[in-house]
């Protein structure tokens, strides 16, 4: 099942480990110290160039009223500019990772991003729950979503048989997904036996996701006039693109192959280079260029940014170079693959598990979704884990199918 022990799993012992994470804390301290005008640049032309995009894509479409050609320039341009506000900026503008700047536009306590969920609600499920927890089985609600089967440590149930239909509805409407992540549609009920927390979670909610809906779907309509429809129509197509590849770049960092999953009892007296660790095996890297890496609010780098969620996205490349040495130096994996390969796996994974798993031939502890430090049980301990993982795999690469 999940990674119950990770010094044993990772072939490491606990000197190696805090080594490891003095390594890790000084390419911390060496970003903090070198933050400056450079990376000041680097936010504000995003948000230049992300307005810019949303305004042109506005004007295209209030002028190019059903010219089906202005439409499709006019909804992609809006998708782009959607994808750059919730991803390179509003992600991380909600890490906090430009509150060192002190510029009250850009500041954690005060971003409201472009989608439907509460950005304050957010910053408690995902900055704590899934950063501090990240793919604990049990604790992180990101796996799986709460819908979805993607570890062998949940429970089959004849809700996992439509697997792929679900997330398939989850990727179209991602934003609602992540927008109800953490609330109580029921906490609205009068009579609801729920807490004041919960109550005032809800109505967060929907009191954002109703401003949302009325900017995208009645505001901006009414504003293009005579291509009011073609507007409706392009901002519904754009916050479709958007959560459709919102849903990829956030799958390919901890669904494919490789991407760890732990259980509850690792993360008791968990130090900071235990956590560090646990960072490393649990995430995934995508391989792409500069456009890559800002269309993905640099979570190409997910590996990186689950170290660091708070350091600046425009830096996690070159600490990818000193944190790819520190894997090769203590024999660890550092999953990477472009993004096609990262997202197929993942559904791989999702279809997988959509069956019981009597019908599943690997076993619980080394299947490419779910492995444990018990899949090196039978076999002699090697010096490290990336060796021993080649071991398993050439092993298993030998047995008749």
């Amino acid at each position: 099942m999940a990674i119950s022990d990770v010094r044993e799993y990772a072939h490491l012992t606990s000197e190696e480990i805090e080594a490891l994470g003095r390594e890790l804390d000084a390419i911390r301290t060496e970003i903090v110290d070198s933050r400056g005008e450079r990376d000041y640049r680097y936010i504000h032309n995003v948000i230049k160039l992300q307005r810019g995009l949303e305004f042109g894509a506005r004007a295209v479409l209030y002028f190019g009223a059903r010219n089906r050609t202005a439409w499709a320039i006019g909804a992609g341009t809006l998708a782009v500019a959607k994808m750059l506000e919730n991803m390179e900026i509003g992600h991380n503008v909600l890490h906090g990772q430009w509150d060192w700047m002190n510029d009250p536009e850009i500041h954690s306590t005060s971003w409201e991003w472009d989608q439907v969920g509460n950005s304050s609600d957010w910053k408690r499920t995902h900055n704590y729950m899934h950063h501090k927890f990240t793919n604990i089985v049990g604790l992180d609600d990101d796996v799986g979503f709460g819908v979805l089967r993607v570890t062998r440590d949940i429970p089959w149930e004849p809700k996992f048989s439509a697997n792929l239909l679900t997330n398939t509805v989850l990727m179209m409407g991602f934003e609602w997904g992540i927008g109800l992540q953490g609330v109580k549609l029921n906490a609205l009920l009068p009579n609801a036996e729920v807490s004041p927390a919960e109550r005032r979670i809800a109505r967060a909610f929907v009191r954002k996701a109703g401003k949302q809906v009325l900017k995208d779907y009645v505001l901006f309509p009414v504003l293009a006039g005579p291509g009011g429809r073609q507007a409706f129509t392009a901002t519904l197509t754009a916050n479709i693109i958007r959560n459709i590849w919102t849903n990829a770049v956030i799958f390919c960092g901890h669904f494919p192959d490789g991407a760890e999953k732990f259980t509850t009892t690792d993360v008791e007296n968990e130090t900071q280079a235990e956590w560090y660790l646990r960072q490393m095996l649990g995430s995934a890297n995508i391989d792409g260029g500069p456009v890559m890496n800002l269309m993905s609010g640099n979570l190409s780098f997910q590996i990186e940014h689950h170290m660091f969620p708070d350091l600046p996205s425009n830096r996690y490349s070159e600490i990818s170079l000193k944190v790819r040495d520190i894997c090769a130096r203590y024999d660890l994996p550092y999953v990477s693959g472009p993004l096609w390969k990262q997202y197929l796996q993942s559904w791989r994974t999702i279809a997988r598990l959509s069956l019981p798993d009597r019908y599943l031939r690997r076993t619980a502890d080394d299947a490419p979704e779910t492995r444990s430090e018990k899949m090196f049980a039978a076999g002699p301990r090697v010096a490290g884990l990336a060796t021993a993982l080649a071991g398993v795999r050439k092993k298993r690469d030998r047995q008749p199918r």
